[in-house]
């Protein structure tokens, strides 16, 4: 087995310390910045519908500076992001490159996705549901809690699950401006240096952390769904 792996995969047997690193960086970055993006864009969804307009803190002010915001942020692509987070990196981590400096912009790429993603989830919340909880005397805090984010579990982790899929997309693209991770070691073997089977190598466990993900999000929707 060793001499069939050696002879298909000759560049990616001498590199797999490095490999085994640039796993470990790609699963930091879709951790960290995936956990500080959920938190955030849950907020930040749930400000939008709560203060749009017929919501349960309506404030129509509100509402368009984060939604303006979101559009702006959601409008720049990412790679370009990247480089113009470098600053903000390096004021918040004290670096702009390697594993840390690829936190801030994957946060700021996510983010605002996310955001929309949970918005839309709360939207399909039956308006009926709602205007009972509220003619039982539920707050306003109530309404966000016991009803649009109880309903919406399987919406949610649909969402999540999508945004995660994509956040492992951007740990690649973040590869290009020495984010480390997989997306660098394949631009750095496989493009720089023609060898393809490390780029084979690397869209194979991003294919197989991808489907990791799909398989734990749609286990959780089943169990949620009702």
């Amino acid at each position: 087995m060793h001499q069939f792996l050696v002879k298909e995969l000759p560049n990616v047997m001498t590199k797999l310390p490095e490999l085994k690193d640039c796993i470990i960086q790609t699963l930091v970055m879709i951790s960290i910045s995936g956990i500080i993006a959920f938190i955030l864009g849950m907020i930040i969804g749930i400000v939008l519908i709560a203060t749009k307009k017929g919501g349960v803190f309506e404030n129509k002010i509100v509402f368009n500076i984060v939604d303006k915001i979101i559009n702006i942020v959601r409008s720049i692509p990412f790679i370009i992001l990247l480089t113009a987070a470098i600053p903000l990196s390096r004021l918040i981590v004290g670096t702009a490159i390697g594993t840390k400096g690829a936190i801030v912009p994957l946060i700021l790429g996510t983010v605002p996705f996310f955001s929309r993603q949970v918005e839309s989830a709360l939207s399909e919340v039956d308006d009926g549901v709602i205007e009972a909880a509220k003619s039982m005397g539920t707050g306003p805090f109530g309404v966000i809690f016991r009803v649009y984010l109880r309903e919406s579990i399987p919406s949610i982790t649909r969402v999540t699950t999508i945004t995660f899929i994509s956040l492992i997309g951007l740990t690649a693209m973040a590869g290009a401006i020495g984010g480390g991770g997989l997306g660098d070691f394949a631009i750095r073997y496989g493009y720089q240096r023609y060898q393809h089977d490390v780029t084979c190598i690397t869209i194979l466990i991003l294919l197989l952390l991808v489907s990791i993900i799909q398989f734990f999000g749609n286990l959780i929707i089943k169990k949620t769904t009702h």
